[in-house]
């Protein structure tokens, strides 16, 4: 059973999340302690590909933690993700295509390791905001009338 740490809701509402891959990421004690506290934000991370067949996640701010003094790491460093060879070639040929992006869509204590669930996203146009949002509060609306039909 998971226990989920941080999700990135604004990916969900920025792209669309056409593969799911999870992910282990390579993290020191005090970011795992700082982890376990719910200190982290996703929003404006992405992932990458390196010429070297690694895959690092850039943008994911873990907040130092307040007992690490000397052993607190860069909030902001990039870290590396861990995946099979194959994984990550598929994941680079993805990404090579136009228009799509690796974006974590969530972090979670799988047993006692850390993963995380990276997302190839290709972006939303502004028009599909929009037309999330009618059909959002279309079934919101329809939802709210059988209630009230139901009493």
């Amino acid at each position: 059973m998971a226990k989920i740490i941080a999700q990135n809701k604004k990916a969900y509402h920025d792209y669309f999340v056409e593969e799911k891959y999870e992910a282990g990421i390579e993290l020191f004690g005090t970011e795992v302690k700082s982890l376990r506290e719910g200190r982290v934000n996703l929003k404006d991370s992405y992932a990458s590909v390196t010429k070297q067949g690694e895959i690092y996640v850039h943008g994911m701010h873990i907040s130092p933690y307040e007992k690490g003094n000397i052993f607190n790491k860069d909030p902001l460093r990039e870290r590396k993700l861990l995946l099979h060879k194959r994984e990550i070639l598929k994941l680079a040929g993805t990404a090579a295509q136009m228009g799509y992006s690796l974006i974590p869509l969530s972090l979670y204590f799988k047993d006692s390791r850390v993963k995380l669930e990276l997302g190839v996203c290709k972006g939303k146009k502004l028009y599909d905001k929009r037309d999330d949002a009618a059909k959002r509060d279309a079934k919101r609306s329809i939802e709210r009338a059988m209630r009230d039909k139901n009493r």
